[in-house]
């Protein structure tokens, strides 16, 4: 069973050894990276950052941050998301996925959609969000495509 957990001083230095295999380094910040970012804030002072580990049981299997902008009363992002290399391909990513969206529609009531942005070169990752009722706004943010999930229009 999978679950998320915050990531925390108990467990950061654990997310930072998660990797993607090498083809996949491009497509995705590093957990430092995504960790440096809550408190670089790169997006401006209006957003926050959670960080959160994926665990099945015990095991931590991957990251995934939301993102708030606080500018706005509907603004979240799914951003950082990966699977450690060792433990793609087992059904982790979807299931992962729709934590996030319960997480975020259960931690802010007033939100209406989650964007996330992903590489267009990254063919895997586009159809599995798509699966999973994301669908391309058509706007492009840092070079990679916005993808969007309504959730009134979620199943």
């Amino acid at each position: 069973m999978i679950h998320l957990v915050p990531t925390t001083r108990d467990n950061w230095l654990e997310a930072l050894r998660l990797q993607v295999h090498e083809h996949q380094l491009h497509y995705v910040p590093s957990v430092a990276v995504s960790l440096a970012k809550v408190h670089i804030r790169p997006d401006g002072e209006h957003c926050d950052y959670f960080p959160l580990c994926i665990m099945s049981d015990d095991l931590l299997i991957g990251f995934v941050m939301v993102t708030v902008d606080v500018s706005t009363n509907w603004c979240y992002w799914m951003n950082g998301f990966l699977i450690d290399q060792a433990e793609q391909g087992k059904g982790y990513a979807k299931a992962a996925i729709q934590l996030v969206i319960d997480y975020v529609k259960a931690h802010y009531l007033q939100s209406i959609c989650l964007n996330l942005t992903v590489n267009a070169e990254n063919t895997l990752a586009r159809a599995l969000y798509i699966k999973c009722g994301f669908v391309e706004t058509g706007d492009i943010y840092d070079g990679e495509v916005v993808y969007r999930l309504d959730f009134a229009q979620a199943k």
